[in-house]
């Protein structure tokens, strides 16, 4: 990294202490069932778990491809799962298996927001993580790109 951009260690440390613990978990759970192939960065404003642009140059906006990503907002905390809303069966899948844990299942376009780690199902998170290999994501991302061109 240059100097001036982000770390995930300065990323960390500048979130509210309250918020610091579950962040850090929800982190290792990630880290944890990351696939081979994916790295982390921050970016957009959050940790991003990505296909580095050596693997996948072709973006549409020429930053590398966002596999997911944890984010601090103002009101809340979010996981962004794109493998998840990459496909709407298994977003429906996992929308059932989420709320079959009792735990409110608050999503956005592309996100599950939580307040508490105790709002979050880790091991329902940590499988849509470990759910695809780079190299399958990236030929997701590729054909679905060519959907939109044609």
């Amino acid at each position: 990294m240059c100097d001036g951009e982000p770390t995930v260690d300065g990323y960390l440390a500048s979130l509210p202490p309250d918020r610091r613990p579950a962040m850090e978990e929800v982190r290792r759970v990630i880290l944890d069932s990351l696939p081979d192939g994916y790295e982390e960065a921050v970016e957009w404003g959050m940790l991003s778990y990505r296909v580095p642009l050596s693997v996948y140059p072709d973006t549409y906006n020429g930053k590398p491809l966002l596999y997911a990503g944890l984010a601090s907002q103002k009101r809340h905390m979010a996981v962004y799962l794109m493998a998840v809303y990459l496909d709407e069966a298994v977003r429906a899948t996992f929308e059932e298996e989420y709320r079959a844990t009792g735990k409110r299942y608050d999503a956005g376009k592309s996100c599950i927001r939580f307040k508490r780690l105790e709002d979050l199902p880790l091991e329902l998170v940590a499988r849509a993580i470990a759910n695809l290999p780079v190299e399958e994501f990236v030929a997701r991302a590729r054909a679905a790109r060519e959907a939109r061109r044609r």
